[in-house]
């Protein structure tokens, strides 16, 4: 279920949602546009590959800048399209990785099951999506979770969590915090993984389970996470014409104003001696790789079984946005070697 599927959440009109599809295309023409005018060929790698990631720089900016501008009925109504045509044009590229993708509900919480076809599963995800707490869904993601279920071998449900800025923090929290306790007696390993505001709603989760005395998850998978909504960085301006993300990422509609260093919402105030492993990567490219960074170092001096790495000249959730290129099969591969080792201790 879309955040437009919910009660109560307004959705612009059919004749509305056309005008908004149009003026999208708009948009991703202008953003072809521009990248053939900033040289695309030039970069770190072969012509082609420049070109393939300066394109997806441009149209993932575009979109996301496209939709922010848009009143919030008309971005329910421009994402309940998206997420149309994503579950019409993306199952047959599930099956084609040999995984099953079918509607659940976990804990009162809809979503998405991800599931290998020739393999028992060894163990359970709970995939967080991205979309800065405001968008996306989990039929957006269902290439994604597709490659995640295959190389881990273990079952994935894609949880469709309220959004904001109809329910504001801790709405989310509140949901994913049910789908643990729901799991937690499935026997198998249990794993919480996220994207960008996926990956700072996971810290949010695993911070909420440790102060209300609920049993942590075996490991944590984080891709890029959005460990604090300050923004403030450096690398919020240094990066701001490398990265899909733009300048001004809103995170007002989430906080809806709860103080943003509040450890319940940034994994950089949290205490995280008691987390379970965690595997962290992200890109050198990002505008929040310093803050990303400062979490990394955060994990290190725990001296837990934790996994960080930073992959040059890669933009934000590249494993998402690039699922082609070396740099993401490479994490696929480092992703499934840290679950099969979490398994194999549980």
């Amino acid at each position: 279920m879309v955040m437009a599927g919910r009660p109560g959440v307004q959705v612009a009109s059919a004749p509305i949602a056309a005008v908004d599809v149009v003026g999208l295309g708009g948009a991703f023409a202008a953003a072809l546009v521009r990248a053939t005018l900033r040289a695309p060929w030039r970069g770190p790698q072969g012509p082609l590959r420049n070109v393939a990631v300066a394109s997806t720089r441009e149209l993932i900016r575009s979109l996301m800048g496209y939709m922010t501008s848009l009143p919030i009925d008309e971005f329910r109504a421009l994402e309940r399209v998206l997420d149309d045509i994503s579950r019409l044009v993306l199952p047959p590229f599930v099956k084609a990785q040999q995984v099953q993708m079918e509607s659940g509900c976990v804990g009162d919480v809809p979503g998405l099951w991800f599931r290998p076809e020739h393999d028992s599963s060894q163990g359970t995800i709970v995939y967080l999506h991205g979309g800065g707490y405001i968008g996306t869904s989990p039929g957006m993601y269902a290439l994604f979770m597709a490659h995640l279920s295959r190389v881990t071998h273990c079952e994935v449900f894609a949880a469709d969590y309220r959004l904001a800025p109809e329910f504001p923090y801790p709405a989310a929290t509140d949901d994913i915090v049910d789908v643990l306790c729901d799991l937690q007696s499935t026997g198998k390993p249990l794993f919480i993984a996220g994207d960008s505001g996926g990956g700072g709603l996971a810290g949010s989760v695993l911070n909420a389970c440790a102060v209300r005395g609920i049993p942590l998850p075996a490991a944590a998978i984080l891709f890029s996470p959005e460990v604090s909504l300050v923004l403030d960085e450096p690398s919020i301006t240094e990066n701001a014409a490398l990265d899909v993300l733009p300048w001004n990422v809103p995170t007002s509609p989430y906080l809806h104003g709860f103080d943003p260093n509040d450890p319940a919402v940034s994994m950089l105030h949290q205490d995280i001696g008691a987390w379970p492993p965690t595997f962290l990567v992200y890109g050198s490219d990002e505008i929040m790789r310093d803050s990303i960074r400062a979490f990394a170092e955060l994990l290190e001096k725990t001296g837990g079984l934790h996994e960080s790495h930073e992959v040059p000249d890669m933009f934000h959730v590249f494993p998402f946005l690039l699922p082609w290129a070396h740099e993401s099969r490479e994490v696929y591969r480092q992703v499934g070697a840290f679950v099969a080792s979490v398994i194999e201790r549980a």
